[in-house]
Order: structure tokens, then sequence, then C-alpha cells
């Protein structure tokens, strides 16, 4: 057998293919119907579901709906069920085409199910591709899930998924006073958790009003150091593994007047303003979910990062200090965004103090050593 995959092997390379014979595919928890099937028959379901719910090539409430599963209700969370709109983007209930089930959005003025809403459920599946960034707003809406099933005695399931980004934990720990929908919990700007694991942190460190009745589908052959190419865009301007890998450090620009490319073919992949000298240069312009970019029509200066030859495991704080030192404007360089997404002021005003990377680390060393701590006991996979 080990001959047979050597000369396979040789063979694929001749053709510039690389291919590891012993990897096994990482088989999510939506996949793993077996184990929830039997928690959800004849009873009343919502989903909390975008289009990154699928099974292989179907999605889950086509799926669920196709083996006559009672689903009352979809929630959709920011981007709205397609995921095709815009971030921060005010979302309307609706009706999905295919099945006539009611959509209800979860982002806007309702961000949490009501009672009238979860009146008829027994059940909520959460289904959702997070990328492990706590401003990412999926885990925000997770809280509040949890919170509403936790209040009115309702059964969660959650369907894991991989995090592209939890090979690594890093950033400030979010302080309390800058608590919002970009930052609700007390965890660094990157927390290395699934959401599986995540809502086990919501649920062990009291986060909500009482412990949610929870189930987590675990997924096969997964560990935090896997790489996975995820198959749908988790957002519209998250098209690719760059994209997301970037993100985490990029984020940050969205605080400032730089912008990170929204409106153009490659968003979280380059980052510039009119106010930066470079010779790379772009306009962004509208586009489908970017229909008002920052700087829209005007030429933005800056640094391309789609070639860089590095996968981050830390947070890259040198792009967004020597945007700071490259701008002609600092003093409308930040907005009042910035410390939210940071989830502290210290950072930038270390920035504007004019502090190292190193010496911004440092800042944040000992809190994030705690973290970990507090993370390891809800780890559901090594």
């Amino acid at each position: 057998m080990a001959k047979i995959k050597q000369i396979i092997c040789i063979s694929l390379l001749i053709f510039g293919i690389s291919i590891n014979l012993n990897a096994q595919e990482i088989i999510v928890g939506a996949e793993r119907t077996n184990l929830y099937l039997p928690l959800i028959e004849n009873k009343n379901i919502a989903i909390v579901a975008n289009q990154s719910s699928m099974i292989k090539e179907t999605h889950l409430i086509d799926s669920l709906s196709a083996l006559n599963i009672n689903i009352k209700t979809i929630f959709s969370p920011e981007h709205g069920f397609r995921g095709e709109k815009d971030a921060g983007e005010n979302i309307s209930n609706s009706i999905d085409k295919k099945t006539g089930i009611p959509i209800i959005s979860l982002y806007g003025k309702n961000k949490q199910p009501t009672k009238d809403q979860l009146s008829n459920i027994d059940i909520i599946i959460f289904d959702i591709q997070d990328v492990g960034a706590r401003f990412y707003t999926y885990i925000s809406t997770l809280h509040y899930i949890m919170e509403a099933c936790a209040r009115y005695n309702i059964h969660l399931i959650i369907l894991d998924r991989p995090n592209p980004n939890g090979h690594y934990v890093d950033g400030p720990i979010l302080k309390k006073e800058y608590s919002s929908f970009v930052g609700m919990h007390s965890v660094p700007i990157v927390h290395g958790m699934t959401i599986g694991e995540y809502a086990q942190m919501i649920n062990g460190e009291n986060w909500i009003v009482k412990e949610c009745i929870l189930s987590i589908i675990q997924m096969k052959n997964y560990n935090h150091n896997k790489h996975y190419t995820l198959p749908v865009k988790p957002s519209p301007n998250l098209p690719n593994n760059k994209s997301i890998n970037l993100y985490p450090s990029l984020c940050l620009f969205e605080g400032t007047n730089v912008s990170v490319g929204r409106g153009t073919d490659y968003p979280f992949q380059h980052y510039g303003s009119p106010y930066i000298k470079s010779s790379y240069l772009f306009i962004p312009e509208r586009k489908k979910g970017s229909k008002n970019p920052k700087h829209k029509g005007v030429k933005c200066f800056g640094h391309d990062l789609r070639y860089l030859e590095i996968h981050l495991d830390k947070i890259n704080l040198t792009w967004i200090i020597n945007a700071y030192k490259e701008t002609q404007k600092k003093e409308d360089f930040f907005n009042s965004f910035f410390d939210k997404l940071a989830g502290t002021d210290k950072l930038r005003l270390s920035i504007i103090e004019g502090k190292t990377e190193k010496e911004i680390r440092k800042e944040w060393k000992e809190e994030l050593s705690k973290f970990k701590k507090v993370r390891k006991k809800y780890l559901l996979y090594k």
C-alpha cells in the first residue's frame, strides 16, 4: 500500500499537484445528521442561518425541509440570509421564496428573538460560519440567541464549523466600557475558538441571564491547526483565504480614515487613503455588498497585500502604525469606532504616542495569558 501511495504522489507531482493521502477531510457538524435528526424530529424548529449553512452542495434549510422537519422560522444575522447585504445595513423581515418559511432579521432594531417570535419553537439550530474575530458580529448574534433560549427554556443545537483563524489567540482584551455589538465579551480580538467552543464559554462564564440548554454537534477530523478553505464566502467582503487571514489585522482600519478595499475586487487584501503617499493606488466604487464604500470614487494610496507569502499567526500592527505615521491628516486618522473595534482606548493612544509594535504587545501580554487559561476549559478540539 505504501508503494502504491508513493507512485500516486510522484505521478501527481509531475503534473504540479500536491496531495496528502493521509489527510482526513473535515466533516462539519451540519453533515453529521445522524447525531441531530433524532433530536429535532416531530419538533417545531427555528434555524439561525445564512449562505454558509450548507451540507455539501445543499443548503441546510432545503435538506431539512426535504426530510419534512417542521421549520417554523429562519433567523438571519448581519448581511442577511443570502449574505449579500452591506456591513451595517439594516435588514428587513422577509419570506424564503423556495420554502415559504418566514425569515426574521436579527440585524437591525431586533437583535434578539422576541417572546412572540419563539412562542411555538421547541428547538433552535445555529449553523453559521464564523471567522474567529471578536468584531465579526455572528458571535454577538450567538450571544442573543443563547440569552433568548435561556430565558424561554428553548434547547439550542449548534452545528459546529471550523474557525479559519483558530490557530492563534491575540490582541487586547475588551474592556466592559467599550462593549458593543462589534464586541460584547472580555475576549481578545482573535479568540481561537469555534462557534461551539465560544458558546460553551458564554455559558460557563455566566455572560447570559442563566445557562442555556446547549447541544453541540462536533466536527470530525478537525483541530485548531488544521488548514480549512471555506467553501462559501462568510460575508460579501471576505472572498478568499487571504482576506479571511488578514481580516483581524485590517479590520482595525475601519475605525480610521483608511479604506480596506471595500468597493474594489480585493477587499481586506489592500489598504489605502487619499492622505498617504504611495505608488500603489485603488479607487473604491459601488459594488455588490459595498454600496457606499469609504472614499468612493477617490484615489486611495497605500499598500497591496495580496501577494504576501505569509499566513498570519498573530495580529499585524505594523500596517496601522505605519499608516498613521504616513498619513498627512493625523488629526482625522482615528474615528469614534476605533476604540470599539480595539475594545480599549489604549491601542489608539499607544499608536499616537509612537510606541512600537513590540511595546504595544507587552501591554496586553498578561491579560492575554490569563484568557488563554480560561479558554482551555472550553476547547472541544486540540
